[in-house]
């Protein structure tokens, strides 16, 4: 698909769009209910990279508290407090560059393997990676490797300058060559341009097999990056995105990411009749506010919907 027709699509009117999206929805997704994840910062901040949005990056002064790699024993408590809540999948992200075959992987390999034998499925999101590392991760019971484009290639690299757009799709492959599904998404309200919006969903298009899983972040302004004076995206314009997401890959997960605590009730209820199936609850999201599992129950209750995997 051109970037032209992801174009047409995304511009429809809006009654058509979200019936399109609803429909194609209902074609592989029970609408009623959600995903619940949970992201846990493994470790955080002190990350050579200078991503403008991030306040995990060394170059910027956030007031963001630098944490050594956790404990294998904290994160698996984490990690069964998580499924206590309805969580089925639990992701890790660690703020490293790229992995280093050194004690600090052999201790994600644990955490992966303790993850997993919780019956839960295991996400992580090192940086860069090769193939015999992503294998490790497999090996060890690891699902999932997120490793996000982020933006459209020519806006990617307004953003980015320490690593190159190429470099994270060669990430991409060697998780695929691995045998691990991917996820991979971006980010909406960086100041990019509708136009530039759609090159990011055309890109996601032109992965073979497409991501399985696709976060939608919406972008959460930290004071102290280059990207913290930025007006939010309108609503409209984000639903626009996610509907958009799930026309163009209809078996992949959309998942609403950051930004959640900026979006009213009425807003994630439009997300979801859009098409979003997933989402990240707890407190924080890395390094930033989320809503917190006590305001996505209260919300699934409003709506009379189910999170995925709970008894009925």
């Amino acid at each position: 698909m051109t970037p032209n027709e992801i174009r047409a699509i995304h511009d429809l009117p809006f009654p058509e769009l979200l019936f399109q999206a609803q429909t194609v929805h209902r074609q592989h997704w029970n609408p009623e209910e959600i995903q619940f994840c949970t992201l846990d910062s493994i470790k955080t901040g002190a990350c050579p990279e200078d991503c403008a949005y991030c306040p995990q990056s060394a170059r910027y002064d956030t007031g963001l508290k630098v944490e050594p790699l956790k404990a294998v024993d904290e994160v698996l408590r984490g990690a069964a407090a998580a499924k206590a809540n309805g969580s089925t999948r639990y992701c890790m992200g660690a703020a490293w560059r790229e992995v280093r075959d050194d004690l600090n992987f052999d201790a994600v390999l644990e955490m992966v393997h303790g993850v997993a034998s919780l019956d839960m499925e295991v996400c992580v999101t090192l940086g860069m990676l090769n193939v015999s590392q992503a294998k490790r991760l497999k090996a060890a019971g690891c699902k999932v490797y997120n490793h996000n484009i982020d933006s459209s290639k020519a806006f990617y690299e307004t953003i980015i300058s320490t690593r190159k757009f190429d470099e994270r799709l060669e990430t991409i492959d060697a998780v695929r060559q691995a045998g691990l599904e991917v996820c991979c998404g971006g980010i909406v309200g960086m100041g990019e341009t509708i136009d530039q919006r759609i090159h990011f969903l055309h890109e996601l298009t032109e992965m073979e097999p497409a991501p399985e899983s696709i976060p939608i972040n919406h972008l959460v302004p930290v004071e102290g990056t280059p990207l913290a004076d930025l007006p939010p995206v309108p609503p409209l314009e984000f639903i626009r995105m996610i509907a958009t997401a799930r026309i163009l890959f209809p078996a992949s997960r959309i998942r609403l990411s950051a930004g959640r605590t900026a979006m009213s009730d009425e807003m994630q209820a439009l997300a979801f009749c859009a098409g979003a199936n997933s989402l990240f609850t707890g407190e924080k999201l890395l390094t930033t506010p989320n809503p917190g599992e006590s305001q996505d129950h209260r919300l699934m209750q409003a709506l009379g919907m189910q999170v995925e995997g709970a008894i009925r």
